[in-house]
């Protein structure tokens, strides 16, 4: 029988199925109006499509908890269409396609740890580390003069990705991402 919780036991990043498909809780909120009974307010993303959704359940309520195998994995290699990943305990290499990846393919170093969601014994998500280190490989110089206070450039770096950064970044730098918003963070000194 699969293992039950109810609206007490809320907590963000809870796995749960919901319509038959498994969901993790980004935010959940408990309301208590002046009339009427109290309810949880949440909003779930699906592991499967990536989609997010808000639900909302009465107190009390039981939810069935989701059969997520969370593993460590490094990603290798691409093989044709699919990014190979190796299990750093069984060293087991594992294809996944690029639709379970998503858009955190474009932030895919090779030999960066992963962590990999397995429900029913297929992969379903990945987790990306919140920061990566990168090397910028292309960049335009930016304008002699042109150092108005937070003016931006894009960037491409090496795994693909463009994001923007401060106009003295320049090819070479290594610069430090933040993989949730795709954001520049801060330079890094090799």
């Amino acid at each position: 029988m699969a293992s039950m919780t109810d609206t007490s036991q809320f907590k963000n990043g809870l796995k749960v199925i919901l319509d038959g498909n498994p969901f993790t809780m980004v935010y959940f909120q408990h309301v208590k109006p002046g009339k009427g009974g109290a309810f949880v307010r949440t909003k779930v993303k699906n592991l499967l499509n990536g989609r997010t959704i808000e639900r909302t359940f009465r107190s009390g309520e039981k939810i069935e908890l989701a059969d997520i195998e969370e593993k460590s994995m490094q990603y290798l290699y691409q093989e044709g269409e699919n990014l190979v990943f190796m299990d750093q305990q069984t060293y087991d290499q594992v294809p996944i396609p690029p639709d379970v990846i998503g858009d955190s393919i474009q932030f895919m170093l090779e030999n960066m740890e992963v962590d990999v969601l397995f429900w029913n014994g297929k992969p379903v998500n990945i987790e990306l580390p919140n920061y990566i280190v990168a090397k910028v490989v292309k960049s335009d110089p930016g304008l002699k003069g042109d150092t108005s206070s937070g003016a931006t450039k894009p960037a491409t770096i090496e795994c693909g990705a463009t994001v923007q950064v401060p106009l003295f970044i320049k090819e070479g730098d290594m610069v430090r991402v933040d993989t949730r918003t795709g954001e520049y963070s801060e330079r890094v000194n090799q």
